[in-house]
């Protein structure tokens, strides 16, 4: 009997990656790109492109903070802080990510950061009824660096990082990296460098979590 069910529980693991893999198409679901250089070497890394002025982000984010949390071991999470959208502040939240990145306080402060854009609109891009905000209301990277302090940062040491050559640097290696993964709106998921994911193509926030385990995976297996 127990050789039946190993038998049988053998023949269902068989039969379940035929199923994901005709449920997930390449070019349908996923876009295969240009092969990219990682962040996490040894690692399989899904890629987070947003930014904290984009709508569509912010209702994404608590699915990727449970997709952060269901990633399998061998998988790891990176950024990229996308700045095409300028008319609605999204240079400065880029320039505020890659700067509390740089002072380790990146992750930490990410929900919370969402929270002040969208939440208690503390540094609010979008007026109460959904238009941008003139570019002078906008939020200034003086005014971002103020949130900063609950985490330890004083906003002079933020500032003199947010205006370095080495922020800027990165700045402008960000805006590469958007270019290189072929990136046409946010949020998007890159996954392995290779495979590009948005919750348009997987059908949905929830298919976006199992679409990225499926590619990691694959990516895993080899």
């Amino acid at each position: 009997m127990l050789k039946r069910c190993l038998a049988f529980l053998t023949l269902l693991a068989c039969a379940g990656a035929p199923q994901a893999q005709m449920r997930w198409v390449e070019g349908t679901h996923y876009i295969r790109i240009p092969t990219q250089p990682i962040s996490t070497p040894g690692k399989v890394e899904v890629l987070d492109v947003f930014s904290y002025a984009c709508p569509a982000c912010n209702a994404f984010q608590p699915t990727l903070d449970k997709l952060v949390k269901s990633l399998p071991a061998g998988a790891q999470m990176a950024y990229l802080p996308a700045s095409f959208n300028p008319r609605e502040d999204w240079v400065v939240f880029q320039q505020a990510f890659l700067t509390a990145q740089a002072l380790g306080v990146a992750e930490k402060s990410h929900d919370a950061m969402y929270d002040a854009v969208w939440g208690k609109r503390t540094l609010a891009t979008f007026d109460a009824s959904g238009h941008p905000l003139p570019e002078e209301q906008m939020p200034k990277i003086e005014d971002v660096a103020k949130f900063y302090t609950a985490y330890g940062v004083k906003p002079d040491q933020f500032l003199a990082t947010a205006k370095s050559f080495d922020i800027n640097t990165k700045m402008r290696k960000a805006d590469a990296d958007l270019e290189a993964h072929q990136v046409l709106s946010t949020p998007t998921l890159i996954v392995a460098g290779k495979y590009r994911v948005t919750p348009q193509t997987a059908g949905g926030y929830e298919q976006t979590i199992e679409l990225v385990q499926f590619l990691v995976n694959k990516e895993k297996s080899g």
